[in-house]
This record gives structure tokens, C-alpha cells and sequence, in this order.
């Protein structure tokens, strides 16, 4: 049986609200962690953002924050190698994960990063979704595949968030939402609504913030 998978609706006024508001409290970079030893207490509601390299987290991490510095951008693939903690007000953890399926990274960097997601998504209590990032211009890979899967067996929740969706022709878009959606169809853990978003035109901005409002 097919879940309904479909893209998210725009937010009501209360919702849209409310994910502004979460989004003018101060956000700051708390930590780069490179151990599960390294992680700050799970002491408030968390959200991870995970994708393969250079989808787009930073820049949409910045979109969404409206910081246009917080998290570091780079046209260089692989640049996060830690697992990057953000702090919004005392209420929320923002978790930028290391992109992931870069092979020209050393290997041994690769196996590293691998295992610390691996623990970190399986061992997390604080938790509460996992936003993964597809390309629109690309759609789900055999290398998104890998991570999906690992959510899957973690049982964390996870919702894909279509990047760059301003650089697809709207015919071409249909097509790669209903490949994503079908590939999603796959997974026991996906969120049954996609996020299109575009950090460049502002797409779906609104929509991802009143999304991580609602969580409890």
C-alpha cells in the first residue's frame, strides 16, 4: 500500500507565525563534534538536517535561520566533516550532519563519518526529525538510498526537503517529485509530505520553519 506522499502545504497565518517567531530567537553555533563523547546534553527538542554533498544544507541552514553566516557554505563537496551543533534560544538544538557520499574524501574520513552518523541517529533520545535534502535538479540517488535506509532502521523520523527547486523547469519538477515519492514509498520512517524549497528565491522558507515549529 502507497502512502499519500505529497508536498507540504503553504502555512496558515498562526503557523506562519509561529516559525517566524521560533527563528528571531538568537541562534548561535554551539560546537563541532567529532565523537558521540563530544555531544552537548539532550536536554531540548532536536533537528538534524542530513544530505549528500553539496545539496545545499548550509546555505538553507542560513535561509531558514536568516543568518547568512551561521553555517559556513563552500563550493568545495565535503567541507563538514563534524557534526555541527546550533543553539536556538534555550528551546532547540539545529544539528548540521556531514554530507555524506563525497568519494573523493581520504576513506578513512569517509569510515569515520559513517560511524559517528551511524551512533548519533541511533543513540539520540532529544531526536525529534531528521530533514533530508535531495537535489530537485537530481532527485533521490543510489547514495540518498544509504542514508534513508539507515534512518529507516534507527526508526527516526525523517522529511526530504527538495533543494535548488528555482534551477528545475516546473514540467521537470513534477517528474523528479513523483520519482521522490516513489522511492520514498520504500521507507517505514518518511514523513509522508516533501518540503520544495529554493534558499536562493525563498522558497518554502516559511513552510520548513513552521514544520519545526510544530514539533514537540
Amino acid at each position: 500500500m502507497q502512502l499519500p506522499f505529497r508536498l507540504t502545504q503553504e502555512p496558515d497565518d498562526f503557523s506562519s507565525k509561529a516559525g517566524r517567531k521560533l527563528f528571531t530567537r538568537e541562534t548561535d553555533f554551539l560546537k563541532g563534534v567529532v565523537a558521540m563523547s563530544g555531544l552537548p546534553p539532550d536536554d531540548r527538542l532536536e533537528i538534524c538536517f542530513a544530505g549528500r554533498s553539496n545539496v545545499g544544507k548550509s546555505t538553507l541552514i542560513n535561509a531558514v535561520t536568516g543568518r547568512k553566516a551561521l553555517a559556513r557554505t563552500s563550493n568545495t563537496p565535503g567541507r563538514t566533516q563534524e557534526i555541527n551543533f546550533f543553539t536556538i534560544s534555550d528551546s532547540h538544538y539545529l544539528v548540521d550532519l556531514p554530507g555524506y557520499g563525497y568519494a573523493n574524501a581520504p576513506l578513512p574520513i569517509v569510515e569515520r563519518w559513517q560511524r559517528l552518523l551511524k551512533q548519533y541517529l541511533s543513540d539520540r533520545q532529544s531526536l525529534r526529525r531528521a530533514f533530508v535534502l535531495i537535489d530537485c535538479r537530481h532527485g533521490v540517488k543510489a547514495v540518498d538510498e544509504q542514508i534513508l535506509a539507515l534512518l529507516d532502521s534507527s526508526a527516526v523520523t525523517f522529511q526530504v526537503v527538495l533543494t535548488k527547486a528555482d534551477k528545475v523547469k516546473e514540467t521537470d519538477r513534477k517528474n523528479i517529485i513523483s520519482q521522490v515519492c516513489k522511492a520514498l514509498n520504500k521507507h517505514s520512517a518518511a514523513f509522508p509530505e516533501l518540503i520544495l524549497t529554493s534558499s536562493e528565491k525563498g522558497w518554502g522558507i516559511d513552510t520548513l520553519r513552521s514544520v519545526i515549529a510544530s514539533l514537540v
